[in-house]
């Protein structure tokens, strides 16, 4: 009853948030933080060892009665829904706002609303048909909050990539659970472990749950819209949205029945999108354009983890899929924190400068500490370095495949090369992270807006701190949110039912408050050497010249050349040059560029070819009756000479 008021409580919340977006900024503020903390005191009790919520309607929207489920699995997801979303509300309170934005900070307070409960919605429907009118609520709210900036063309092209690429998803739902409500007979949704007729619905889950999450080749759209949305949407695009597709997975390969290959196949996945996705991201030189490349990264190790779940489960469920299990669903909770600070941090590089090429900022932190310091919290966390979030939850799937390993036969092979790629990956993650924070924060400034740059306001800063605050607790006391990932992990196969930890969390947490003390001692130590004996600033590297200037320094491409090379096959880099020529030579440049290799190869080409064969087909409907019946003749004529080759009597 108590989870029941207090949900109903956030949906009066939200709704009036919806109707004061307009007129009323603060009244939606407060609004949007009380429904969020209505949801999350739900969610919390839930996973704290409350029981299930299950709410039916006595009306019938569209024909169905609504059912509404609050679980273990559902609550781990809207409780990060709640934290996220509510930071960025906060920020955006000051990042887009009506002096600077006035055509779009009113219809984008109301569609971010929208978005906030469409996507509660679905976290809590269990009627297919709901489900799908929450999904594809919450997708045009999206993508009206993408293109707030419609002024842009790039953005524009952006938007209709993300809703084509949204309503492809859509249409695999829907013949989804279209299918599923034709072999049970009821579009409401719950275990059905024992159908084992359903098994093939998985791939069509799989298709649009997959491509909602950005899982490579299925990516396509991601890169564009994060890059192009409001820095407060593309937190939330990444950090919740990318997770809702990440939930229907979990959900639904719970709830069902799997075919066999289903494990290896999403394993499989996710070692392409965690290797892939990095590779892309070193590449990049849009700040926001990078960071939209980890997401399909980190959301490959999620898929590592729910494989390799789905292999155990299918072998008689043995610990260690467990333990993959609960390192996917913890780091879906560490993803959405640290890519959110990451968001928030590129967004106030942005507010400030004007711009998200990284070869023209550089020497950021003196004027931004704050976002500097946070910003690199975050790039360690994305990393899996010790001791924050991110190394906990990768260090639960590594422990999962380390102990699949010590299996006989192929699911060793399986696992050896799935943990060593998933090293490479964190890996390259660093690689790329050094050179972020090196070209964007350290350094002279390469340009004008970045030697005028300012610090965000407390707003921003305040969203930025919650977040980063948040990876600290998660990474320094892991044990303590244990006991909601075993919650889900039961709630996904009740053969892991329980809260005993199977992994030394406790031990590993102490390790992490002593490195942080460590860290806390030599900092402060290091600090008053500097103040005891001064600072003396001057050039790290200047080549030799007496005057060195700020074209000196590496750049975005210059620093991650080598090892974007290493995926050139794949990654396709491609670079423009005008060599100096003479004596005295006038001009000369140097630019790479890395492609969207899937979008721009592959995808555009075969439609350009779709296109032509359509407007080759269309010439030949001209009205003309006697090219009609000329047609008629050569379609009997070849008809005539098949069936003659094949034997076929014409009588």
């Amino acid at each position: 009853m108590q989870t029941g008021l207090l949900l109903l409580v956030a949906a009066v919340a939200m709704l009036t948030a919806i109707g004061t977006g307009w007129r009323r900024p603060r009244v939606w503020l407060i609004a949007n933080l009380a429904g969020a903390g209505a949801v999350l005191v739900a969610a919390v009790a839930v996973l704290a060892g409350g029981a299930d919520w299950v709410w039916r309607s006595g009306f019938a929207v569209g024909g169905e009665r609504l059912l509404f489920r609050l679980d273990a699995i559902s609550a781990l997801f809207l409780a990060l829904l709640c934290v996220v979303g509510g930071a960025a509300t906060v920020y955006a309170v000051e990042y887009w706002t009506e002096a600077a934005h006035p055509r779009s900070a009113r219809s984008g307070r109301v569609w971010w609303s929208v978005m906030l409960l469409a996507l509660g919605w679905v976290l809590l429907s269990s009627n297919g048909l709901h489900f799908l009118i929450g999904w594809e609520i919450f997708t045009v709210a999206a993508y009206f909050l993408v293109t707030l900036n419609r002024q842009s063309r790039e953005v524009r092209a952006a938007g209709w990539l993300y809703l084509a690429a949204s309503h492809a998803a859509v249409l695999a739902l829907f013949a989804f659970f279209s299918l599923l409500a034709l072999r049970t007979g009821s579009w409401d949704l719950g275990p059905l472990r024992e159908r084992t007729d359903l098994a093939s619905l998985f791939w069509l889950a799989l298709c649009g749950f997959g491509l909602k999450a950005g899982m490579f080749p299925l990516h396509i759209w991601l890169p564009s819209a994060h890059a192009n949305a409001p820095s407060h949407v593309s937190a939330m695009l990444s950090g919740v949205t990318l997770k809702i597709g990440i939930y229907g997975l979990v959900r639904f390969s719970g709830w069902l029945p799997v075919p066999p290959a289903a494990g290896p196949v999403v394993a499989m996945l996710g070692v392409v999108s965690a290797v892939l996705g990095v590779a892309f991201a070193l590449g990049q030189h849009d700040l926001k354009r990078l960071l939209a490349y980890h997401s399909v990264e980190n959301i490959g190790i999620i898929l590592i983890g729910l494989g390799f779940a789905l292999v155990a489960a299918g072998q008689g469920s043995p610990a260690w899929g467990r333990l993959a299990l609960a390192g996917g669903l913890l780091h879906v909770w560490n993803h959405g924190l640290f890519k959110a600070l990451l968001f928030f941090g590129a967004g106030s590089v942005l507010h400030t400068t004007g711009t998200r090429e990284m070869s023209r900022l550089g020497g950021l932190w003196r004027a931004m500490p704050w976002t500097a310091g946070w910003f690199a919290l975050g790039a360690v966390a994305i990393s899996g370095l010790p001791p924050l979030n991110g190394f906990v939850s990768e260090w639960l799937v590594y422990l999962g495949l380390f102990d699949a390993t010590l299996a006989r036969g192929p699911l060793a092979w399986a696992a050896m090369p799935a943990a060593i790629l998933l090293g490479v990956t964190g890996a390259l993650a660093l690689a790329c992270f050094v050179k972020v924070c090196g070209v964007v924060f350290l350094g002279a400034a390469r340009s004008g807006e970045a030697a005028g740059a300012h610090e965000c306001g407390p707003s921003m800063r305040g969203a930025m701190a919650v977040l980063g605050g948040l990876c600290v607790a998660i990474g320094l006391a892991p044990l303590v949110l244990w006991p909601a990932i075993a919650r889900a992990a039961g709630a996904w196969n009740p053969a892991w039912a329980g809260t005993d930890s199977p992994a030394p969390l406790l031990q590993l947490g102490w390790l992490h408050v002593g490195l942080a003390a460590m860290a806390a001692v030599a900092g402060g130590w290091l600090w008053r050497r500097v103040c005891k004996h001064g600072l003396t600033r001057g050039p790290t590297w200047d080549c030799g010249y007496a005057a060195p200037t700020a074209r000196m320094q590496y750049t975005a491409g210059s620093f991650a050349g080598i090892i974007t090379e290493w995926f050139a096959v794949i990654v396709r880099p491609e670079r423009h040059e005008q060599r100096p020529e003479g004596d005295f030579p006038a001009a000369a440049s140097l630019t790479d560029h890395t492609p969207e290799t899937v979008l721009e190869r592959v995808l555009e080409p075969a439609a350009r070819g779709v296109l032509r064969v359509s407007w080759l087909v269309r010439r030949l409907q001209h009205g003309r009756v006697q090219a009609y019946v000329l047609y008629l003749l050569i379609g009997l004529v070849v008809l005539a000479a098949w069936a003659c080759a094949a034997g076929v009597p014409l009588d």
